[in-house]
């Protein structure tokens, strides 16, 4: 099996982004995801209304989103399954706080609440169980992401008691090589970078809906389980024809395989 994973913060619907408002990306958006057939599927920063749109979009792809109790304001990672290749085992939502089950807490001088969500799910060409977590960090401070990368990995093992390989995805708003990513890949954690290890140029996956940010930073993550064989990993900088971009991230599609169990 070859896994096919995108992870991409979609832009809250936002009527100041004027021309690059959420009702005119949103096609551009779900063409780009349709066209690349992913197995899994993590956004981040879409509001539940605007969830519920691109999923209608998103055939044959799923919201997985069963848990949750939606907070009408507050932005939300997401994660959608192809069911044709991965079985929902199980789902959830832990907020980056210090006390994770407080739907909509708030701690580490984080200007917003900020969440991860996963689910336990098994590939079923190859009967793998995974666990998939997708999330958004705080964009202000690093130490508010150290803490919010603490309390991720702290909570998901113990819902991962099966020691499932794991994927994990997000915007980590944090330049690779810092102490976020440095965590992530760390011992404790022992997740491995795709861009890194398949030798990709360092180029700005934030292009505040210019196509281009020579100042940036590649700040949109997909990390796996060395179990998931890197093949590629880019940043798809599709725009309409009137140079409208999707967002202002550059959606990342991966592919990771062959796989076994």
């Amino acid at each position: 099996m070859k896994l096919r994973v995108i992870s991409s913060n979609i832009r809250f619907a936002n009527q100041s982004d004027g021309a690059h408002d959420w009702p005119v990306r949103k096609p551009i958006l779900a063409n780009i995801i349709n066209q690349f057939a992913p197995d899994l599927l993590g956004t981040q920063e879409g509001k539940q209304l605007q969830i519920q749109e691109l999923a209608a979009s998103l055939s044959p792809l799923i919201l997985v989103d069963q848990h949750r109790k939606w907070i009408t304001e507050r932005m939300y990672p997401s994660i959608f399954i192809n069911p044709a290749t991965v079985e929902l085992l199980d789902s959830g939502d832990i907020w980056l706080s210090s006390t994770p089950a407080v739907a909509g807490s708030i701690s580490f001088n984080s200007a917003f609440p900020r969440l991860c969500t996963w689910v336990k799910a098994r590939l079923i060409p190859i009967n793998q169980n995974i666990l998939y977590i997708n999330v958004h960090l705080d964009h202000h401070y690093e130490d508010t992401r150290i803490e919010q990368i603490r309390v991720l990995l702290e909570e998901t093992q113990k819902i991962n008691r099966e020691l499932n390989p794991i994927i994990l995805s997000g915007d980590f708003n944090d330049p690779p090589h810092k102490k976020v990513w440095q965590t992530v890949t760390g011992k404790n954690s022992k997740l491995l970078d795709p861009w890194h290890y398949l030798n990709n140029p360092e180029e700005s996956s934030h292009h505040q809906f210019k196509g281009v940010n020579p100042n940036g930073s590649r700040i949109d993550w997909i990390m796996v389980d060395p179990i998931f064989n890197p093949i590629s990993i880019e940043l798809d900088k599709s725009c309409s024809t009137k140079g409208i971009y999707p967002s202002d991230h550059f959606p990342l599609k991966a592919i990771f395989g062959p796989l076994t169990n």
